[in-house]
């Protein structure tokens, strides 16, 4: 289940962590995920004894090969319920594009506005929460009415 939150939730462990990374002219950082041939945010699970951050951190370099800002607001969580646990979601700058680094799963990322990401996913898939994810990072960049 897809919440709107300001806070880390503290009745269930936190099993991974994603991001939405804006460009400075507004634009957002999507991939592409082979397996799934979907369009998606950046991030995964973390690893044992991970900070949300330094996963985060892994997470975009391992699959855009991306350096983020420290200027990250946590705005959604979903419910995994089969794994009783959180996935976390961060609007975030990016700070730098850096070479991807070799072996990792995702092909590569994709820039767009938030209108296009919206209707590149409505086109692909159509999952509703993915969708709100990104709509709710979209308005609060500033970049999507609400």
């Amino acid at each position: 289940m897809l919440e709107f939150i300001t806070e880390v939730p503290k009745n269930k462990q936190i099993g991974g962590v994603h991001c939405v990374p804006i460009l400075e002219n507004g634009d957002l950082v999507m991939v592409w995920d082979k397996y799934e041939q979907v369009l998606t945010t950046i991030g995964g699970r973390l690893q044992e004894n991970e900070s949300l951050f330094d996963g985060l951190n892994r997470e975009v370099m391992e699959e855009a090969g991306i350096e983020l800002s420290d200027e990250r607001t946590l705005f959604a969580s979903w419910y995994w319920k089969e794994f009783d646990a959180y996935r976390l979601y961060y609007l975030a700058k990016v700070k730098n594009f850096v070479e991807l680094p070799k072996g990792y799963e995702t092909t590569g990322y994709v820039i767009m506005n938030f209108e296009t990401a919206i209707d590149m996913i409505k086109k692909i898939e159509g999952r509703e929460e993915r969708i709100e994810v990104i709509r709710r990072a979209g308005i609060l960049s500033g970049q999507l009415e609400s």
